[in-house]
């Protein structure tokens, strides 16, 4: 394995890609030598993250999704395959989250919205990549997950629940596909300035008792999960904040 290049030859999907985390995960996993699919719901976004792959002298192909829409993951998924012969990583980055308030004054279609994409997104991206990750023989799995999934978020019901579930969600495919030398493990980024959560940015200091991070902070970690043995951690939960998860 080139050290330089760890993933020299593998093909990862990175689902939100278009922006933040997930674009920032794109382009360390192509700079590793991966070629990778972007997906998003915007076009526009993943086209541009595939572009400045491309420009860089990787591979990339951009392939819209929205995840909450099964046969809309399935042809993503199916289009990756085809368009680079297979896939061997996906991260799972998808996800929502909507402004805080207490349970009884929540918006259940809102509500529903948010356990739609980080939950049920996840479970239509897992069942549909893991087919193609047992023709390979091995792969790997990351979903990207949450401290408030682990210890709750007061007025924060919807996102901790989903990524309580997600949490789970993790757990249980870690078990079912061992066998198959396919790793299923939780990654916890804590505060990273995005647009779902700027103030993120601010440096910790004075009052301040997380490590807040920029996108890019995230990669060292997904290379990480990524270039694990095949039999590997599994069902595991991997954290970068600094209070536990």
């Amino acid at each position: 394995m080139d050290r330089g290049r760890p993933l020299e030859g593998k093909v990862a999907i990175v689902t939100g890609a278009g922006r933040g985390i997930g674009r920032a995960i794109a382009r360390g996993y192509a700079g590793a030598g991966a070629a990778v699919c972007c997906s998003a719901r915007t076009l526009e976004e993943i086209e541009a993250v595939a572009g400045e792959i491309k420009g860089g002298g990787g591979r990339a192909v951009a392939i819209p999704a929205d995840v909450t829409k099964l046969d809309e993951v399935e042809g993503m998924v199916a289009a990756a395959a085809e368009t680079f012969g297979g896939i061997d990583i996906a991260v799972l980055n998808a996800g929502v989250d909507i402004p805080r308030n207490p349970v009884e004054e929540s918006d259940p279609e809102l509500w529903r919205w948010v356990v739609g994409v980080n939950l049920f997104g996840v479970y239509h991206c897992a069942r549909a990549i893991i087919p193609q990750l047992r023709s390979q023989g091995a792969g790997k799995i990351i979903t990207v997950g949450s401290g408030a999934g682990h210890r709750g978020v007061e007025g924060g019901s919807a996102y901790a629940a989903s990524k309580a579930g997600l949490w789970m969600l993790t757990r249980v495919l870690g078990q079912e596909l061992w066998r198959h030398k396919i790793s299923v493990n939780d990654l916890i980024p804590g505060p990273v300035a995005t647009a779902m959560n700027p103030a993120a940015s601010q440096p910790a200091g004075s009052g301040q008792s997380e490590w807040g991070k920029q996108p890019e902070d995230v990669v060292p970690l997904a290379l990480f999960l990524a270039t694990q043995p095949d039999v590997g951690p599994t069902a595991q939960s991997f954290s970068l904040m600094r209070r536990d998860g």
